[in-house]
């Protein structure tokens, strides 16, 4: 009852405030949280999986528009054939349950996936291509999913496709800016400019994430495993992140 609460409090206090436009979350702990009670690892992540659901709810509810969620880096292509499948096999069910879900198609919630195909399943890579495809024209709510993603990779890849067209004469060197690098990255509509960045599980490290998208973020590290993770603690961050921001511009004043 205390807790219930205090979160109405929060909620209001984060209301009356600006809203962050885009939040990125590093979903970190499931492994360990399955581990501390006794399940197997995959288990961690199916209820990390029903996490980020209700976190997607509680971001649409307070405002924010765009959420890009790390669930699958590069470095993970390194594990286990065994864990590798259990989460390619849960990843294909979660998109699936994306396109059913009339949430997704009420709030007009465009799904992209962000990341280097090349090592990713045909059948993994079919379901991403249909959800996308089918909720291309939704323009109210974003979400991204990195997975398969390397923030090293996708801006080497951004330079690789700019050095490409200045060879072919589409660009001219003097064009490349910030901008241009913006947009020629995985996705360059409402993916850039990060505002927050939500890391769980306790660890104070970026991972190799939006290197180029957090360049300007404010960063905040939650001590709780990732389906452990409570509208609190999202309610917590945010209002970190008003607070940090309304002292940048009192500042600059």
């Amino acid at each position: 009852m205390i807790a219930k609460i205090y979160e109405l409090r929060l909620w209001r206090n984060v209301r009356k405030g600006e809203i962050p436009r885009h939040v990125a979350i590093i979903m970190d702990g499931n492994r360990r949280y399955a581990r501390k009670r006794g399940m197997p690892s995959h288990m961690g992540h199916f209820f990390g999986s029903r996490k980020a659901e209700k976190v997607l709810d509680w971001c649409r509810e307070i405002g924010v528009r765009v959420v890009t969620l790390y669930a699958f880096s590069t470095e993970n292509f390194r594990r286990s054939e065994e864990e590798k499948r259990n989460i390619f096999d849960l990843f294909r069910k979660e998109m699936n349950r994306l396109l059913e879900d009339p949430r997704t198609h009420r709030n007009r919630m465009r799904v992209r996936v962000v990341g280097y195909r090349g090592m990713l399943p045909d059948d993994l890579l079919e379901v991403i291509e249909r959800v996308e495809r089918k909720t291309a024209g939704y323009d109210r709510f974003f979400l991204n999913i990195a997975f398969g993603y390397g923030g090293r990779q996708e801006i080497i890849d951004a330079v690789r496709n700019i050095l490409r067209k200045v060879r072919e004469g589409k660009i001219k060197p003097n064009d490349i800016d910030e901008r241009l690098i913006s947009h020629h990255l995985y996705s360059d509509n409402g993916y850039e400019n990060v505002d927050i960045l939500i890391r769980t599980g306790g660890e104070q490290r970026l991972s190799n994430f939006l290197p180029w998208q957090c360049a300007n973020s404010i960063t905040y590290f939650v001590d709780v495993y990732w389906p452990a993770f409570r509208k609190i603690d999202l309610l917590r961050a945010i209002r970190t992140w008003q607070s940090l921001r309304a002292r940048y511009y009192k500042a600059m004043v």
